[in-house]
């Protein structure tokens, strides 16, 4: 039967059917939707772990088990999981271990464009890539296969448009051949040098009998069309070219992206007039190519930067300019913004009242950095506001202190833990605020260590952030609501005055979350507005101005009152008094 599937969701299916038993994971646009598809089968063991790095080891563990196992994570995810990776593909598995990662070519939800094959061959790791949902399926239960045929983790490697992209797949019933037996072995299992030693000989072993599996590979195919052009390609590009080109090409599509074959590459090119590749980021294949001795034309006609498109494609290779449709109209930037009743809004607005440098990081709250809150100076990755807060406090020690680190509760529990640590450890003196608005925001409301729920919304333990900072060393603790600026304000102010490290937790859940009551929407009495604009200096969304006065949209507004404490006039009111 086929399906229309989102591409994550089929990954999900292929999980499924492939007799998958554990998977964890750690949220993050675009793989986000494979577990929570995945958690929707009862036969499958799901969990968000508090980082990939977690994630990736629960399901060496599982594998090692005897358990057919997964975890999913984005492209800068992998970072955080390489130390696991690299020597996973040392050990080796037991049951079959399917790693899945989503590049996000364009930056559509991430801080770089970094392209994750680099960590396939720099981890020596099998790795697949679909172009479809239909691939999606296919791909995860054949990963399992080859997990198992060659003693190794396998990745799958998404990109934006694979996994948020639907298309048909053929859904089939699950095969589950239960637990393997697991049996002790500390030669294949103990990476200690003496074993480590024995084990990167089996891996080298290992690379060339995946070779040779990739030269007659059923995912990598060959489409003989017009031979004076011939295409390499692999995943979304793929696609891209064959609507760009059609039968004006010919078409070698690697569906096995590491290890790349050899021999079937040099016969296609050999029976193609001139050879292109195509593929977003960087110039893997094409390198790969050059080495073997095919010559191609690639990223001196492609970009390394951004998506690509079947336009691009089009003039680049036929020199023909697609017809489109312009407007002739200026249609105002619509940049992203912090949700009207967003918690985080109160708490930039009373940071920018106190004109402190802020460290920040990654989640809902990094756009606090654009106007009119402008307060967010730096953001690296996850967890390394806290970190950078220690090194800039440190790096301008006796200068007075103006500087605090924000960071979600998410984030905090899934690196920014340590650098509280090393803050209370190593005597410095920083203050650092945690957002905690009761749920992982920014990937759509996944349940977090912190909010007392797991991913199937049964209730757990929930860390107490408080007692967790207190734990750590930091004395000074204080919970604020976000919503009541002068609060939120002077408790900054007065940690930013003590001689010592501590910690101020911004507390409200997302205005979002279906279980928030919120007020009834606020209105503006055009008699009392003086037109001053304070009002706007928050940047919610749901305040505008009408005809030379303050208005707010009644279908956006929660209430919160956060703009009546601006409103020097008492021109912002509530209809029920």
């Amino acid at each position: 039967m086929k399906k229309l599937l989102l591409g994550n969701e089929a990954v999900a299916r292929g999980l499924y059917e492939a007799g998958c038993r554990v998977a964890s994971s750690y949220p993050g646009t675009p793989s986000t939707e494979i577990t929570e598809h995945a958690a929707k089968y009862d036969e499958i063991y799901c969990e968000w772990a508090p980082n990939e790095k977690v994630a990736m080891e629960v399901a060496c563990g599982a594998s090692i088990a005897g358990a057919r196992s997964f975890c999913g994570m984005k492209h800068v995810g992998l970072n955080v999981a390489c130390d696991p990776l690299f020597t996973a593909s040392y050990t080796g598995v037991n049951a079959g271990m399917v790693i899945a990662v989503a590049d996000d070519p364009g930056m559509h939800s991430s801080q770089n464009e970094q392209d994750s094959r680099h960590h396939a061959q720099a981890s020596k790791t099998m790795m697949l890539e679909p172009a479809d949902s239909a691939e999606c399926l296919a791909y995860t239960k054949l990963a399992y296969e080859l997990s198992e045929q060659f003693d190794t983790p396998v990745i799958l490697r998404l990109s934006t448009r694979v996994s948020h992209s639907r298309s048909l797949a053929e859904v089939a019933e699950r095969e589950d051949n239960g637990l393997k037996e697991y049996v002790k072995d500390p030669q294949k299992y103990v990476m200690m040098p003496a074993m480590a030693k024995g084990r990167h000989v089996v891996v080298e072993e290992r690379f060339q009998a995946e070779t040779a599996w990739a030269e007659t590979a059923p995912v990598n195919t060959v489409e003989y069309n017009d031979t004076s052009i011939g295409i390499i390609t692999a995943g979304i590009s793929y696609q891209y070219a064959k609507e760009a080109l059609g039968g004006h090409a010919s078409y070698l599509k690697l569906g096995c992206v590491y290890p790349l074959p050899v021999k079937l590459i040099q016969e296609f090119a050999a029976k193609c007039d001139k050879v292109y590749v195509i593929e977003e980021l960087d110039d893997f294949i094409e390198t790969h190519c050059r080495k073997i001795g095919v010559d191609v034309t690639g990223k001196e006609a492609f970009t390394f930067c951004g998506e690509y498109s079947q336009a691009m494609i089009a003039k680049a290779i036929l020199g023909e300019e697609k017809p489109s449709l312009h407007a002739a109209v200026e249609v105002p930037g619509r940049p992203p913004v912090l949700c009207a009743g967003c918690p985080h809004r109160g708490l930039f607005y009373a940071l920018k009242k106190l004109k402190v440098t802020v460290s920040g990081d990654i989640g809902c709250y990094t756009l606090g950095a654009l106007a009119p809150l402008g307060m967010i100076d730096t953001c690296i990755c996850m967890g390394a506001s806290v970190s950078a807060l220690h090194g800039h406090n440190k790096a301008r020690e006796g200068s007075n202190r103006r500087s605090v680190a924000v960071i979600g509760d998410s984030t905090f529990i899934h690196s920014g833990i340590t650098g509280l640590i090393d803050i209370a450890y190593n005597q410095g003196n920083s203050t650092v605020i945690i957002l905690d608005n009761s749920i992982t925001g920014m990937t759509g409301h996944q349940q977090n260590p912190t909010t007392g729920y797991t991913i199937k919304g049964d209730p757990t333990a929930a860390v107490s952030l408080e007692a967790l900072c207190k734990a750590v060393g930091i004395n000074r603790v204080v919970v604020v609501d976000p919503y009541d600026l002068k609060q939120t304000e002077e408790a900054i102010r007065q940690e930013l005055a003590v001689d010592e490290p501590s910690v101020v937790i911004s507390r409200r859940p997302c205005a979002l979350l279906k279980y928030v009551k919120h007020n009834p929407p606020l209105y503006v009495n055009t008699e009392k507005c003086t037109s001053c604009k304070m009002c706007m200096r928050i940047g919610c969304p749901a305040i505008s101005i009408k005809e030379g006065k303050a208005n707010i949209d009644f279908t956006q507004c929660v209430g919160c009152g956060v703009c009546t404490q601006l409103c020097r006039f008492g021109a912002i009111e509530s209809k029920e008094g």
